[in-house]
């Protein structure tokens, strides 16, 4: 494995060295930089002719400025890269360092929320083949990979923002609106749920009645403007995530998994309170050192309290620990959304990534960077979330059809068991290959999206330098993708071996 590594390492460094050269000579030779200054009729024109001519080495031979972007980028290796200077002047390591902390701050959050949600709906859709439910699902993730970018980045501002903000004024439903959303939902979740037909007529009159009480219900404690989850809100979804991973992974009768997720919990629940005031105002180490915490801890009850079973014990504990955590900060951020809602009226935006001069809390700050943030990542997340689901469906598929999955039903395992131990994990692997390359591709394929939403990230700085003919933005550009893709490549290959241990030998 190590051998193959290095021969794949050497590979990918051929290969970028020749993608970058390519790419230089390209841009160097798409146009002209100067040719709006040779246009000028500015009494100071030959100046900032030598100035660009200077800052961008213009009186080098191209092979010569290549060489020197190349050493530049070598000294990373030192610390101290040297990406040049764009024509205006300015350092293009900081240019890069902002834009793909902004990127990534997008590309991060919609890949795994892709990920998750894709590969769920895969698996569901599989094992429901051509239910109702598979049908509708199809038809959305090929309505999903179809939509133009563009295109939907309008709808979701005019819908998500625009219409929003404007109902977020006066937040109520109309009889009619209630009504429909009921129908909805009942129809969907009898559509998920699936069974006979008495089965579904059940789940359809319970799913509408119910939201057809609580939406009223929240309409008239105002939930939407003044929203809070409180203490019995995260108990009881805490226990849900505990009840039903238990359910999922080995059965709520084997109480080695059951017990320590409900010891996480009931620890969960104490955490509630003690760090009450801390979360009222943290930092990023608060929650971060919270997040930690919330998967060591769960970890080692699992560990310790799940004796033969402590796998399957650690896992649905962490996730029990990660919720509870997740709720608790959620139930902060619900409390300072109507504070939020004084400084921004109209709290979602659809240009730029923050709002300029925004003064508040730490909430109230993460919630404006957050809605700055939810238009393109509902976006990227929804244009990759079709491929996730359709690769994850057909590898389920296909693995379903083995001769080891046919075994595992044969000797009376679960159908639960058989799917999601021994399907599942096989399925995973050429997702590995997909997520590797989708999350490399969005980091450098977000230029509509980041041009629509007006996000200064490296689609940005890509399209800016092609447009000035400037190569060291764009050679900027390339290195950061190029190397995404080759590591990333690189990455999908070892979770290779992970999943399955023949590929080591």
């Amino acid at each position: 494995m190590l051998r193959f590594i290095l021969r794949r390492l050497g590979a990918s460094i051929g290969i970028l060295f020749a993608a970058s050269l390519l790419l230089y000579v390209l841009v160097i030779n798409s146009g002209d930089p100067l040719a709006e200054l040779r246009e000028s009729n500015a009494e100071n024109r030959e100046t900032l002719m030598q100035q660009r001519i200077t800052f961008m080495n213009l009186d080098m031979p191209w092979y010569q400025r290549y060489w020197t972007w190349l050493v530049g980028v070598g000294k990373c290796f030192a610390l101290q890269c040297d990406l040049g200077t764009s024509r205006q002047g300015v350092d293009v390591g900081a240019l890069l360092s902002l834009a793909a902390s902004s990127t990534l701050r997008l590309v991060l959050l919609a890949t795994v929320l892709a990920a998750i949600l894709g590969i769920a709906i895969g698996v569901l859709t599989a094992v429901r083949q051509y239910s109702g439910l598979d049908y509708g699902v199809t038809f959305m993730t090929f309505l999903f990979f179809s939509l133009p970018v563009f295109w939907a980045a309008v709808l979701l501002k005019e819908y998500l923002a625009i219409g929003y903000n404007d109902w977020m004024r006066d937040p109520a439903f109309s009889p009619l609106q209630i009504a429909a959303i009921a129908l909805l939902v009942g129809f969907l979740m009898q559509i998920f749920l699936a069974g006979p037909l008495k089965r579904r007529i059940i789940t359809f009159a319970v799913a509408a009645g119910f939201v057809a009480v609580v939406i009223p219900y929240l309409t008239w404690l105002n939930f939407f403007r003044f929203p809070q989850l409180g203490f019995g809100g995260v108990l009881v979804l805490g226990l849900g995530v505990a009840l039903s991973g238990t359910a999922m992974t080995v059965g709520l009768r084997n109480t080695k998994v059951l017990y320590p997720a409900l010891a996480t919990v009931a620890l969960g629940a104490v955490v509630y309170y003690l760090a009450f005031g801390v979360l009222e105002n943290p930092n990023w180490f608060v929650l971060v050192g919270g997040g930690i915490l919330a998967v060591l801890i769960p970890a080692l009850l699992g560990k310790y309290m799940g004796a033969h079973l402590r796998g399957p014990a650690m896992g649905v504990s962490v996730a029990t620990g990660l919720v509870m955590a997740g709720l608790t900060t959620l139930d902060h951020i619900f409390r300072a959304w109507p504070g939020f809602l004084l400084l921004k009226p109209r709290p979602i935006a659809t240009i730029g990534s923050q709002t300029p001069n925004f003064a508040g809390t730490f909430w109230e700050d993460f919630l404006d960077k957050g809605t700055q943030l939810l238009l393109p990542t509902i976006l990227l997340a929804i244009i990759s979330l079709a491929s996730y689901s359709r690769y994850t469906r057909s590898s389920m598929l296909e693995v379903g059809q083995q001769d080891y999955i046919r075994t595992a039903r044969s000797k009376g395992l679960s159908e639960r068991t058989v799917i999601f131990r021994h399907a599942f994990r096989n399925a995973m692997i050429p997702i590995a290959t997909i997520a590797a390359f989708d999350f490399a591709g969005l980091i450098g394929g977000a230029v509509i999206t980041e041009s629509v939403f007006g996000w200064k990230g490296m689609g940005e700085l890509f399209r800016t330098g092609l447009l000035q003919v400037d190569p060291a933005p764009v050679m900027a550009f390339f290195l950061v993708t190029g190397t995404a893709a080759v590591v990333f490549n690189m990455l999908a290959d070892i979770f290779y071996a992970i999943l399955d241990p023949r590929i080591r030998v």
